[in-house]
């Protein structure tokens, strides 16, 4: 059964401003640490694909807010919700702490996937009640 439905679409242009102004602090605000050292080593290579994984993460942590009813207050917050790579690439929700117990005590389960074109980054989220 379908609990909830959350889409969203980010303009990377933006995500860029921001960091430009806020710099790392942005960026660990929105990423956990496991999300941290991954865009570290993509902006590294290649500064503009750093910002590509920010946006995507930042658009998959909305639409799971969104998803789950609750937006971005307690027990969501942006390092709680982490998006990780399967092997095969394909991205899954990882919750820690408060929101994963939460999460689970609901008896809740969640699906993602993300994409980013040129200046945008998109993420749908489907959440199934067990």
């Amino acid at each position: 059964m379908i609990h909830g439905i959350g889409t969203d679409i980010c303009d990377i242009r933006r995500i860029e401003t921001v960091y430009q102004r806020q710099g790392e602090r942005f960026v660990r605000k929105v990423l956990s640490d496991a999300e941290f050292l991954v865009w570290q080593k993509r902006s590294a290579r290649w500064p503009q694909r750093g910002l590509r994984y920010l946006a995507t993460r930042f658009s998959a942590k909305e639409a799971f807010s969104k998803a789950i009813g609750l937006g971005i207050r307690m027990p969501m917050t942006w390092r709680r919700c982490e998006i990780n790579n399967l092997p095969s690439g394909a991205p899954v929700i990882v919750l820690h702490g408060e929101l994963k117990t939460w999460f689970e005590a609901q008896g809740l389960r969640a699906h993602v996937t993300v994409t980013d074109e040129t200046d945008y980054a998109a993420s749908f989220v489907v959440v199934e009640r067990d």
